[in-house]
């Protein structure tokens, strides 16, 4: 039973945390504030006493009585709380976050939580937006101006390669090749192509078209799926915490620097350079961590809906694969996120699915 008094519950929406204030009287502290005391008795090392032998007007005098209290407090809200909680029938997906103020002896101990609440999502109708955005879907072609130019193109490169060799320096090599004019460039001939693998002028020419399609079916398909999850956002009904936005902003920076010291570089020599802060850069991306958060929530609870699962054998596969590459990740750590990333694949290929 709380011993809790002065309880008020309100639901911040800005944020969906539960908040919850309320006081614990003095008669109720005290008895923490006694078990305080026997513990700080317990494990004290005073000079001249055996551990735990100590009386406790020389605990007091070694600790002082804003310690034991401070003690004590913790103790007692730890213990009020999820009482409380419970009592609400509060749905939260976090240990709260706790604030108290400074205990006094013989005063009641003010005390504030907020924990957040677990997402709510209402999910507009995914399979008629699916079945829409696929209605859409359009045969891809490459046209002879794209194939003409692609080929252009790799006659540059050609010519870019050549001033390589020749001991012309990258960038004087590249300035050759763009102000080479088209009529000027070398043929893409046999001996060329064959050098790249290919048997003749025509087999290369029709790969080239090929991995075009490939790249602009690719494009297509990317532009379609960032369509739909946009709209299926738009459409639903998302209520989330503040702190899976944090998660999202916590991912993009360490993306970001990881990118960065590959580049050889730091996150911080990188935001000095462009007289930003950490704060900057987060609350630049702050849409765009929202908008991430709300695209896992609806891709979750329509895998939680439909019952998708990713494939048990890739999966395995996948995570396997990945600890090659990174012997020392945390195994839980590594296949939760491999799981995740599949889970969501299953999802959006479930949906491209709906005719």
């Amino acid at each position: 039973m709380s011993n809790a008094t002065n309880i008020k519950v309100s639901r911040d929406d800005s944020r969906w945390e539960l908040e919850v204030r309320g006081e614990i009287p003095p008669e109720a502290l005290n008895k923490f504030r006694t078990e305080a005391l026997k513990e700080f008795t317990m494990e004290a090392k005073i000079d001249g006493f055996r551990p735990g032998k100590a009386p406790e007007s020389v605990v007091l005098k070694q600790y002082g009585e804003q310690a034991i209290l401070e003690h004590a407090a913790e103790h007692a809200v730890k213990h009020e709380i999820p009482e409380i909680l419970a009592k609400e029938k509060a749905n939260i997906v976090e240990s709260p976050r706790v604030s108290i103020e400074p205990p006094v002896l013989g005063e009641p101990l003010k005390f504030v939580a907020r924990a957040p609440l677990a997402p709510e999502i209402k999910l507009p109708d995914y399979k008629k937006l699916a079945k829409a955005k696929n209605a859409e879907k359009t045969e891809v072609a490459i046209t002879d101006e794209e194939h003409a130019q692609t080929m252009t193109h790799l006659k540059r490169e050609k010519v870019r390669v050549q001033a390589l060799e020749a001991g012309k320096e990258p960038a004087k090599a590249i300035e050759e090749a763009q102000k080479t004019e088209e009529k000027d460039l070398p043929p893409l001939d046999d001996e060329f192509v064959k050098s790249l693998g290919y048997e003749s002028v025509e087999k290369f020419s029709d790969v080239v078209r090929e991995n075009l399609k490939n790249e602009k079916e690719l494009k297509e398909t990317e532009k379609r799926r960032a369509a739909l999850l946009d709209e299926l956002v738009k459409g639903a009904d998302i209520k989330y915490p503040a702190l899976l936005k944090e998660y999202e902003l916590d991912d993009m920076e360490a993306r970001m620097a990881g990118d960065l010291e590959r580049m050889g570089t730091t996150l911080d020599k990188y935001l000095a350079s462009v007289k930003k802060t950490r704060e900057d850069i987060r609350k630049d991306w702050d849409k765009q961590a929202d908008e991430r958060a709300k695209v896992r929530l609806v891709l979750s609870e329509i895998a939680r809906t439909e019952k998708l699962e990713p494939d048990q054998e890739r999966l395995a596969h996948e995570i396997k694969h990945a600890k090659e590459h990174y012997p020392q990740a945390n195994d839980e750590v590594l296949r939760a996120h491999i799981s995740h990333a599949l889970r969501n694949e299953a999802v959006i290929t479930w949906l491209e699915s709906q005719k």
